[in-house]
């Protein structure tokens, strides 16, 4: 029996593997273009000259300035009039556009595709791991092209450790994409995630793993470590309740030992919680990013604040299920989840609290992920805080600071160009020109 489970998984690890080499292939041309040197990029500098940048930090843009890259990294930025450009550098023309930090969106799931294309459920017990890789593929690409130049995962959902192969093909240039942190297969308390509905007798597979009990918590969040994790997801609360309702999920005391576990080797560890006492135990355990938080109250804000606990509101994914259920925006009237929404929201801002940009992509297509952003300013925020959220800020919740999220000398040149102002019109991030990572022009 164990050498069956052995093959069966070397089977599906294979097929996996056997579908993103065929993907691979298919976009070989793209990788094949942006390889001038054996490092994957021009070894001449490149001087971009938009019409304007927003530098991830301050609230006005710079008019007349240039940025500088050399190599993966942004040389120097400033007035053009001031920079120092080698005779030799290649200058690219970015006209009626703002240079920008390349965004971030910190609650995906690549592995996953729009609910009204294929159901949760039919997706975590129907669709092969081959078939989620290949298509995973593509969303990493219509993510780079949108000008999302990271992703931190947040669950393969019963698609094993398929996103840790995903990010080394990222990183080895198999594939095009966003830099990817992942959380592998995220951890839920035994019995309160799904698929659900099938007999007991019936093995179905789960959507994320499942742990109890702090010796059990403990194995799971090191096994995950060991297998690729850079973050530990874990469900604080859940639709387990005994009539379906969210109930908090894991104990004080498991919570300590996740935290302790996952902390001690340098990981991070981030919880979607929506429920008031999953939220607190989660922030008093010492959690750094609290996911949905759709019943939060100003209190649990304050507490976050107090504790420097970012909130992530993915907003996108309420809206993105709303409407598949039938709503029509702007034609109906807002159902109550969105109005509980739009309140915690606005009870989020008024708090102080950091808020990041992450949008639950996944949940609604792939490369549509400003979404999140137009929805952060529509419910209150300015555009420029959206804006930083999607870039400086989202840079200091990942304790990436100094790698991207800003347009600085040093930092890796992860840069994008859109159409117009996107300080004074979010929707101008939709209309993306030109996307650099890491000193490799992706889209011109």
């Amino acid at each position: 029996m164990t050498r069956l489970r052995i093959s069966a998984s070397l089977a599906a690890a294979a097929a996996a593997l056997a579908a993103l080499v065929v993907v691979g292939a298919v976009t070989a041309p793209v990788a094949q273009a942006q390889s001038a040197t054996p490092a994957g990029r021009s070894d001449v500098p490149t001087l971009l000259i938009p019409d304007a940048v927003f530098d991830g930090t301050t609230d006005t843009l710079h008019q007349g300035w240039g940025v500088l890259v050399s190599g993966q990294r942004i040389a120097a930025a400033g007035p053009l009039s001031s920079l120092q450009v080698p005779a030799n550098a290649q200058r690219v023309e970015l006209k009626g556009t703002t240079l920008m930090p390349g965004m971030s969106d910190l609650h995906s799931h690549v592995l996953l595709h729009p609910y009204d294309e294929t159901p949760w459920n039919d997706q975590v017990l129907r669709e092969s791991l081959a078939l989620r890789t290949a298509r995973a593929v593509n969303h990493l690409k219509a993510t780079l092209d949108a000008g999302f130049t990271m992703l931190r995962d947040l669950g393969t959902e019963g698609a094993d450790y398929a996103d840790v192969g995903l990010k080394e093909a990222v990183e080895q240039g198999i594939i095009p994409g966003p830099r990817l942190f992942v959380t592998t297969k995220a951890i839920v308390a035994t019995g309160s995630y799904g698929p659900k509905g099938f007999g007991a007798e019936i093995g179905v597979p789960q959507g994320a793993e499942e742990a109890d009990g702090v010796e059990g918590v403990t194995r799971v969040v090191r096994d995950q470590i060991g297998h690729g994790a850079d973050w530990i997801k874990i469900y604080a609360d859940y639709r387990w309740g005994p009539r379906g309702e969210a109930r908090p999920t894991f104990t004080p005391i498991e919570w300590q030992a996740i935290v302790q576990t996952a902390t001690s080797s340098g990981r991070p560890v981030v919880a979607h919680a929506s429920t008031v006492e999953g939220m607190t135990r989660a922030i008093l355990a010492g959690v750094e990013v609290i996911e949905h938080g759709d019943a939060a109250t100003a209190e649990v804000f304050e507490m976050m604040k107090q504790r420097n606990v970012a909130f992530c509101p993915t907003l996108a994914a309420t809206e993105s299920t709303t409407r598949y259920r039938g709503w029509k925006k702007g034609v109906d009237a807002d159902p109550a989840g969105i109005t509980q929404k739009k309140r915690m929201f606005k009870t989020a801002l008024a708090s102080g609290v950091t808020i990041c940009n992450g949008s639950d992509v996944g949940v609604f297509a792939h490369g549509t992920n400003a979404l999140e952003l137009e929805l952060m300013v529509e419910y209150g925020m300015t555009p420029v805080q959206a804006l930083k959220a999607a870039t400086s800020v989202n840079a200091r919740i990942m304790h990436r600071e100094t790698e991207f999220g800003r347009v600085a000398p040093g930092l890796l040149a992860d840069l994008v160009a859109v159409q117009g102002d996107p300080t004074k019109n979010i929707t101008q991030l939709r209309q993306v020109k030109f996307v650099m990572k890491g000193g490799q022009i992706h889209r011109r």
